[in-house]
């Protein structure tokens, strides 16, 4: 286990990928959905949130900053011609998850519930992301979630009480990361697709 300061390298890791993201969303070298992006910062904010209410520590800081991070390519994605703005019936169905795990946190106070909806809100938001990841990985920069990934790894390792609130974005966060990671960098659909 490692010491809870640690969580601090994850969060300077996470943000160097980000900033490397938001440089090619700028340049138009990446072309992030606005959507998944927004959601992306919504539902991580929306965790952070339900952790420091059910008393999480440092770890929750892993929460605010896949959230803040979203939120500056989202700003960013504004500026980017290639960036695009669509809303799906997907889009709206995981966007109501995020507003329902809200009103339910406000009533029942458990914060947990909030955490659990905003895992499935983030994931099904990573949706779009990583079918086009599979496709076209060309379109994405895999350094912020290679960043992503190894401060969720950092995060993880620094938990000293293995409870629902204290590991559950952080391992949801570890194994979207790695996964859209994995597509980039070494974009197994592209040769598939040429095999």
């Amino acid at each position: 286990m490692l010491n809870p300061n640690f969580v601090y390298l994850g969060i300077l890791i996470s943000l160097s990928g980000s900033i490397s993201y938001i440089i090619d969303t700028l340049k138009g070298k990446t072309k992030p959905n606005k959507v998944t992006w927004f959601m992306w910062a919504l539902a991580p904010l929306i965790a952070f949130s339900a952790q420091v209410h059910q008393g999480v520590g440092k770890e929750a800081l892993l929460s605010f900053i896949v959230g803040f991070n979203p939120l500056l390519v989202f700003i960013a994605s504004f500026v980017n011609k290639n960036a695009y703005w669509k809303i799906t019936r997907l889009d709206l169905f995981y966007g109501g998850l995020s507003i329902l795990g809200l009103i339910l946190w406000y009533i029942t106070k458990i914060g947990n519930i909030a955490i659990l909806f905003a895992i499935l809100s983030d994931g099904l938001a990573a949706v779009p992301t990583v079918i086009k990841a599979y496709h076209f990985p060309e379109t994405e920069n895999y350094k912020i979630f290679l960043a992503g990934a190894i401060a969720a790894l950092i995060t993880l390792l620094t938990i000293k009480v293995w409870n629902f609130e204290n590991y559950a974005f952080s391992l949801y966060i570890f194994f979207i990361c790695a996964i859209l990671f994995i597509l980039i960098k070494f974009k197994p659909g592209k040769k598939v697709t040429r095999g």
